[in-house]
């Protein structure tokens, strides 16, 4: 029997677009938020007369408490009421970009893109909404779009913000950053309010307090390793830290009734296959290609690997190749509901590996890189929208977005990680005199991406098809006390 919340069967076919589109438009905001301020970098260090290391913290800040937001907020969604939960994120959100444009400080920039992070929250949040309002048979390719979108928004924040510039200063960044979060707030109240939500006896804050610093320390040792190195007692004792943290929070969500995360979720098999597959990948080609392709690129034809374009030429690339990829996430999500998403995964996982191959073989040329970074592309968008589609098949439609955001921190932590591999990796052999990688140095990258693909495929395998399990219609006992006969 499956959970309420699993369907809406009332729900007027013409109601469909509607709603996936409201949950478009709001996770364009997020997804838009994360990159906006890339390209705006160098004018905050003229702007505030300050260094590339301060004005990093506009991104830093926001990657931060987007990550705890991710699972907290999902979490209190699936309590309070998905719809109700994202517009208050939506409307935070509009509130740190004006922050952040009217102090006319760095630090005012700093704290209004921390409250800005928030917005991590939007994801899981729109997963759920879809789960909860959508017919079934609609939900996996609405979970794919929406996946989606967050790809080609993401590329387009560079791309927009760089136009933005052009046209007046910083400052206009966060006002259509602002006006955006406001016109998806708007949008959200067409949606009918949330009806069904997590059946709790006590809130646990305790679990939020806990899990957001720890999260919080443990990414920032991982995102200051690109500086610090991981050698540094800085870089070792920030993520100990952060883990000694998790630990004691896992301790305390394992012994409470309601925990604000159910960690008991994450021992069943599928979903445990899930979270691993997403660590592979994040490891892999999701955390490698963002900083890899544009690098490859702009670095110059007198390097052993570099083809010499100009930064707006390689992000037009990257915006296409996003553009191709979110045209095909219906396609996955159609293969997800037809077959089960492991199938999706195991199909992005194989086009992953070609996408390797031919990065190895093809880069000295444009029409090699362009190729290679549309085969990627391809693979991005399947092994992405994947992923939060086996989620769902996995758990009880009420801890959707909870389980969902945690999927989203693995993702975040990961590919945090994978910057840094994968730099790692680029310094082992450099050309004398030089701080360009030898070839010899990015094959290693390229074998790296493959291997993480290989391993997924082999994950997806052993994940069980939906025939074979379902997702439960109660949710999991955070404690044997809680369980309680259907």
């Amino acid at each position: 029997m499956s959970s309420p919340a699993t369907s809406a069967p009332n729900l007027p076919p013409r109601s469909v677009p509607v709603v996936i589109g409201v949950l478009l438009v709001a996770e364009i905001v997020s997804a838009f938020e994360t990159t906006m301020v890339y390209t705006a970098l160098p004018r905050f260090i003229t702007a505030f007369e300050s260094n590339a290391a301060d004005v990093s913290w506009s991104v830093t800040a926001f990657l931060l408490v987007a990550a705890a937001s991710a699972a907290v907020c999902g979490r209190l969604g699936d309590v309070y009421g998905r719809r109700k939960l994202l517009i208050i994120v939506l409307v935070l959100s509009a509130v740190g970009s004006l922050i952040s444009l009217s102090t006319g400080t760095l630090g005012g920039v700093i704290a209004g893109r921390a409250i800005q992070g928030v917005a991590g929250a939007i994801m899981p949040l729109c997963f759920g909404l879809a789960r909860e309002m959508l017919p079934r048979k609609h939900v996996p390719v609405a979970v794919a779009v929406i996946a989606g979108a967050a790809l080609i928004a993401g590329a387009s924040g560079n791309l927009v913000s760089g136009l933005l510039l052009d046209l007046a200063d910083w400052h206009l960044i966060f006002v259509f950053a602002a006006a955006l979060a406001l016109i998806a707030a708007a949008a959200c109240l067409a949606l009918r309010p949330s009806t069904v939500v997590a059946r709790v006896q006590k809130i646990d804050y305790l679990g939020g307090v806990l899990f957001a610093p720890a999260i919080a320390l443990v990414l920032f040792g991982v995102t200051q390793s690109r500086a610090w190195t991981w050698g540094d007692a800085r870089t070792l004792g920030f993520i100990l830290v952060g883990l000694a943290m998790l630990a004691v929070w896992a301790w305390w969500e394992l012994r409470v009734e309601d925990p604000m995360i159910n960690i008991r979720l994450f021992f069943q098999h599928k979903l445990a296959l899930t979270m691993i597959a997403t660590a592979v990948l994040a490891l892999g080609p999701l955390g490698i290609s963002g900083f890899l392709l544009p690098l490859m690129l702009q670095t110059p034809e007198t390097a052993p690997v570099g083809l010499g374009l100009s930064p707006s030429l390689a992000g037009l690339l990257a915006f296409c190749t996003s553009i191709i990829g979110f045209v095909l996430t219906p396609i996955s999500g159609r293969v997800s509901a037809t077959v089960g998403s492991r199938y999706s995964l195991m199909i992005g996982s194989v086009i992953g590996v070609l996408g390797a191959v031919m990065l190895a073989t093809t880069h000295k040329s444009i029409v090699g890189m362009v190729a290679s970074s549309l085969v990627l592309g391809i693979s991005t968008a399947f092994v992405y929208t994947s992923l939060p589609n086996l989620v769902v098949e996995a758990v009880p439609a009420e801890n959707t977005s909870e389980a969902t955001g945690v999927n989203v921190v693995t993702r975040t932590a990961f590919q945090g990680v994978a910057t840094s591999v994968g730099a790692l990796l680029l310094a082992s052999s450099t050309v004398p005199g030089t701080t360009f990688g030898t070839e010899a140095a990015f094959f290693k990258v390229f074998a790296l991406m493959g291997v993480c693909c290989v391993i997924t495929f082999v994950i997806g395998m052993l994940i069980k098809s939906n025939k074979e399990t379902a997702a439960p219609a109660t949710p999991v006992a955070a404690t044997p006390a809680a369980i309680k006969p259907n």
